[in-house]
């Protein structure tokens, strides 16, 4: 399988329209967040539908360093996985997502059905987790909503778009599935898997 997007290069900055946070006059603020554009090709004959994950592994693990002003987060600093989209069930016919057509900005609380590719069903992703403290905020999260790293953060983050080509037309998954449910429910349905990714950061400090 090989996948592609027109909105990014692979390996290199996502546009800030597909981001969640950008820098602002008074600081950082909320981005387009718009979904990237992606298709994908050479896909097994016998695919019966597919499964997305979009995954940042590059989220550091010290909450209480988050967004300070008088520390930065460093590069060596332990790390684990931030989840931006996850997406199941999409028909074996479908080849592309087209830009903007899943996410078109900021939804306080979360999206509650976003649009999704003919055939699919959208999980919960992990500003779920991230915004539960917040009234202002808070709610579940289905669908994309894309880069939001901590500005003081001198570790470069990674976005990747993972697409699965499974043997099942429908996985076995909770109304409010997680990208963990799907990585569970596809074990042994995988035909092929293709991936790309792009990168940002909100550190003026942090190059590439």
């Amino acid at each position: 399988m090989r996948i592609h997007s027109n909105s990014f290069q692979h390996r290199q900055r996502l546009p800030v329209e597909f981001a969640a946070g950008q820098a602002s006059g008074d600081g950082y603020g909320f981005a387009p967040n718009r979904n990237p554009h992606l298709a994908w090709d050479e896909v097994p004959q016998a695919t019966r539908s597919f499964a997305l994950v979009c995954i940042d592994p590059d989220v550091p693990t010290v909450a209480e360093m988050v967004g300070r002003s008088d520390v930065q987060i460093p590069e060596h600093q332990v790390r684990t996985d931030f989840i931006h989209w996850v997406i199941a069930d999409i028909a074996a016919d479908v080849r592309e997502i087209a830009a903007g057509s899943c996410s078109d900005g900021v939804t306080a609380h979360g999206k509650r059905d976003p649009a999704g590719p003919r055939g699919s069903r959208q999980g919960l992703n992990d500003y779920t987790g991230w915004f539960a403290g917040d009234p202002d905020m808070a709610g579940d999260w289905y669908g994309y909503d894309g880069p939001f790293p901590p500005p003081n953060d001198l570790r470069l983050h990674r976005y990747f778009f993972r697409v699965f080509a499974l043997d099942v037309e429908r996985l076995e998954l909770d109304a409010r599935f997680t990208a963990a449910a799907v990585l569970n429910a596809m074990q042994s349905h995988v035909l092929g898997e293709a991936s790309i990714y792009g990168t940002y950061s909100l550190n003026p400090a942090v190059k590439g």
